[in-house]
């Protein structure tokens, strides 16, 4: 017969407890563990920057946005949470140690490999550049290459490298820095679609770019002169844009006020003719009248104009010779 106590030891001391119960409760704990572990296994939360990819026995279903799901529980499907919205980087050339309100970097063996490239006129440039990019499809980022970070990382050294020998150390360096990071960052978002790895490159920018350490003062005293060669450049057309808009407006003005004087002149000269023309049909039509009334208002434009005035007639005789007309005794 089964017996109908069971001898259990509780800190050390023996309690006899019925079996039927004690059978009853470890079943009812065994369910409740079990249906605590599907629950827990079927309800999973996703974040506002993630985005969930379900997988049942190893195989893509479906994605999942932000918020509270459910999904089959005990390993029969399984989830993987992917930062769609976080943006991300990576660091070529340094490693970020410590960020911060002081950033600490350092350099590794595997750093320096990746900054030293060499240059389209066979010189040699230390390179550091930061890539920020975004995970626009967790299917493929997933599922369509193996490992996708370390790839997109060797994809970011090819196109740098490429695009860093298609030029001169002086571009690379000084004035051609921010076209050749514009220039890696559309090649590099082309190479992801490509390839497919589902990630957008935002930005692609060169945190530094130097000479190797050995020639750097020499490689600074070039640099330096070709900034004062920019700067003498940039007040000459300085001066320039001084000068030049200046003479023009002297110049216009000139040519302005040589059209008016030009205007003046013959507006005078069709006003004199139209005078003329007008004097001429008077005279046509009353010679002896027109003759002296000319003669009288020439007589009076001259004498208020002359100081000395003797009258005579037309034989030469003095006629008036004690007449004073300008202040003074005629003789």
């Amino acid at each position: 017969m089964t017996p109908l106590k069971k001898t259990i030891n509780i800190g050390g001391e023996k309690v006899e407890i019925p079996a039927a119960i004690n059978r009853r409760t470890i079943s009812i704990i065994a369910i409740g563990i079990l249906i605590l572990i599907i629950l827990v296994g079927s309800v999973y939360q996703i974040g506002p920057e993630e985005m969930g990819v379900v997988l049942r026995f190893g195989k893509f279903v479906r994605t999942t946005d932000p918020g509270l799901h459910a999904k089959l529980p005990l390993g029969i499907e399984s989830l993987m949470k992917v930062p769609v919205q976080r943006q991300l980087k990576l660091e070529f050339g340094f490693r970020t140690v410590e960020a911060g309100v002081q950033t600490q970097y350092t350099q590794t063996s595997e750093s320096i490999k990746e900054a030293v490239m060499l240059t389209g006129d066979l010189n040699v440039a230390v390179v550091e550049w930061i890539v920020q990019y975004k995970i626009k499809d967790p299917y493929n980022f997933l599922f369509k290459i193996r490992n996708a970070e370390n790839t997109f990382r060797y994809m970011n050294e090819a196109v740098v490298r490429r695009i860093i020998g298609d030029n001169s150390v002086d571009e690379v360096i000084t004035i051609g820095r921010a076209r050749i990071a514009l220039e890696a960052k559309e090649n590099l978002q082309e190479l992801c679609d490509l390839y497919e790895i589902g990630i957008e490159v935002n930005q692609l920018i060169f945190q530094d770019v130097n000479p190797p350490d050995p020639v750097k003062p020499s490689f600074n005293e070039v640099n330096e002169s070709l900034q004062e060669k920019e700067r003498k450049i940039n007040e000459a057309w300085s001066e320039y844009n001084q000068a030049i808009p200046k003479a023009e407006g002297e110049a216009e003005q000139t040519i302005r006020a040589a059209e008016g004087y030009a205007t003046e002149r013959i507006n005078n000269a069709e006003g004199d003719a139209n005078r003329f023309t007008a004097v001429y049909r008077e005279y046509a039509r009353a010679p002896l009248v027109t003759r002296k009334r000319l003669y009288l208002e020439t007589i009076n434009d001259v004498l208020p104009k002359i100081n000395k005035k003797i009258i005579i007639d037309e034989n030469g005789n003095n006629v008036l010779p004690l007449l004073n007309l300008g202040g003074e005794v005629a003789q």
